[in-house]
């Protein structure tokens, strides 16, 4: 495999690119118009313009991204996260034209791709899930029976969704009732299935996830925790790996449970199994992502790994470089996700950056989709940048992110900046015992 087709956008297709120049692999890219200044287009060996901006017109145009592929003679395409990275249909013409799809086999993405299929593998594999269905909901009366069998408050999800979108909490039956068809369309819009399931809410929660790779012989391993509790709007702003205040005790069980779920689905490559779990160390498997995660640097830095590195080579058909005792967890890494938001509203607020300039500090990386100059349109996500920074302490981490952040300037557009600066100086994260919905608290003590 010398040679790839980077199928994503932004600061993934970037990160992808220096892995591979780092392993003497050719780069090809795909860019939409409105992506045609962004750095990643410059920085691989061979870039095509494949569209107009809207994502079905460019980024999710199957056929258009296998004809190019063919035609420079690529040995693989790697997916990066988002887009057609989790569509089973795409990685299986990948496959039927004789190229390497870098991530696990069409079967695995589409059985974990539908959440109420994945639920029932789990159920199956003995892999303790959320209370909720086990099967779609075909009517509003069916969710309402079934909500007040197990009692509210429960989660509408969309069986499809991913993001944060297609979900919704409902306090009563009045809610359930109000937003049923209205997630349903949202699923079949967003999703092309309008398939929905109900699971028990779990308030007071913490949203950690366990990295897994396989390979295609045999071996599973993971490669530790993060916790993703910081959330808005059902969407991570800031991880950490590893998990504070969760003990020794539970994260083995989680580690266990997440080898357990990747054996369930012969799984290949990289692969995250999130779980959701309570105030009494209880946890659940909520889901899994079958590809690379947003997140995946804090993984990195901990165990001075290169992920993408590794799901290059499983996918070539090589053993994993490592067995499971001889991967290392050191010091901590938190990565703070920089968005071109309102940190009020969380609105997105697309425009023109006059101004970047980021922090000097030692041990920050940061993986950035955009330059000084460009502008940060409304077509994709806002996201601008991920800042790693990594220390030997949590407590040395959080201050390197405080001093980090108050040396960075970004102007012309608003910025979620203050909002993470807000958590990261705030009692309850520096204390390691937060929940997800760390934001609405916040808002509600300081807004």
């Amino acid at each position: 495999m010398n040679k790839i087709l980077i199928a994503n956008r932004g600061e993934i297709a970037s990160r992808i690119i220096r892995t591979c120049k780092q392993m003497g692999i050719e780069t090809v890219a795909i860019y939409s118009d409105a992506d045609t200044d962004l750095p990643y287009v410059k920085e691989a060996d061979k870039a095509f313009c494949i569209g107009a901006p809207q994502v079905n017109k460019s980024y999710l145009n199957m056929d258009l991204i296998i004809d190019i592929a063919l035609k420079e003679g690529v040995q693989g395409i790697h997916p990066g996260y988002g887009l057609l990275s989790e569509n089973s249909v795409f990685a299986q013409k990948v496959r039927d034209n004789g190229i390497k799809f870098i991530g696990p086999n069409p079967k695995t993405v589409e059985e974990m791709g539908d959440k109420i299929s994945a639920r029932k593998i789990m159920i199956a594999a003995g892999v303790p899930v959320v209370p909720g269905s086990v099967n779609g909901l075909q009517n509003m009366e069916e969710a309402i029976a079934f909500a007040a069998s197990i009692g509210y408050p429960v989660m509408l999800k969309a069986s499809g969704g991913g993001g944060g979108i297609g979900m919704i909490r409902c306090e009563n039956e009045q809610a359930l009732n109000q937003h049923f068809e209205s997630t349903k369309n949202r699923a079949k819009a967003y999703f092309g299935s309008d398939g929905v399931f109900i699971e028990k809410c779990i308030d007071n929660a913490r949203h950690i996830e366990v990295q897994i790779f396989a390979d295609q012989h045999g071996q599973v391993i993971h490669l530790f925790e993060r916790n993703c509790s910081v959330q808005r709007r059902n969407q991570k702003v800031i991880e950490e790996a590893g998990s504070p205040k969760v003990s020794n005790e539970t994260k083995a069980k989680m580690y266990e449970a997440a080898i357990k779920a990747a054996k369930a689905v012969h799984y290949e490559n990289a692969g995250t199994v999130e779980f959701i779990v309570d105030e009494e160390e209880n946890f659940y498997f909520l889901e899994m992502n079958t590809r690379l995660q947003v997140e995946h640097p804090v993984t990195e830095m901990v165990t001075n790994l290169d992920l993408v590195k590794w799901q290059i080579d499983v996918a070539r058909g090589e053993k994993l470089p490592l067995t499971q005792n001889e991967i290392m967890h050191n010091g901590h890494a938190i990565e703070l996700r920089i968005y071109a938001e309102d940190p009020k509203t969380f609105y997105p607020s697309p425009g023109t950056m006059t101004t970047l300039l980021w922090g000097i500090e030692d041990g920050v990386r940061i993986d950035g989709g955009y330059a000084e100059g460009l502008k940060i349109t409304p077509f994709y996500d806002p996201m601008i940048a991920k800042c790693i920074i990594y220390s030997e302490t949590r407590e040395d981490c959080i201050q390197k992110a405080q001093r980090f952040l108050r040396e960075t300037k970004i102007e012309g557009i608003k910025t979620n900046i203050p909002f993470i600066q807000e958590v990261l100086n705030s009692e309850v994260f520096q204390n390691g015992y937060y929940f997800t919905n760390i934001s609405d608290k916040l808002k509600s003590i300081n807004h």
